[in-house]
């Protein structure tokens, strides 16, 4: 059986492939952020935020959202960043087999 060389068989050449890791990781950790800031959105937290703020407060409160779930994610978030990232990899890994056959 011949042996392939993953770095000749993938999509990505070798230079590549770390700059896709950085941006398959930066999306992960931008989609978690959208989806906490998503949950605490539903939760209420906005309404809290915003309800003695005056006018334009909800505006306020939704970047204050935002920027929330962007700490929380910083700091280890719920693990989601990890999970997507690993999926992304698994796909990308996936689809270079794939075009091998």
């Amino acid at each position: 059986m011949m042996k392939i060389d993953p770095l000749i068989s993938t999509k990505h050449s070798a230079p590549e492939r770390p700059v896709r890791d950085a941006e398959m990781l930066e999306k992960a950790k931008e989609f978690e952020s959208v989806f906490i800031a998503q949950m605490l959105k539903h939760s209420g937290f906005e309404k809290a935020l915003s309800s003695d703020s005056g006018f334009g407060g909800a505006n306020y409160a939704s970047l204050l959202l935002e920027r929330y779930a962007a700490k929380i994610v910083e700091k280890g978030g719920f693990g989601l960043t990890e999970k997507m990232y690993e999926q992304l990899k698994a796909r990308e890994a996936s689809d270079a087999t794939d075009r091998i056959v």
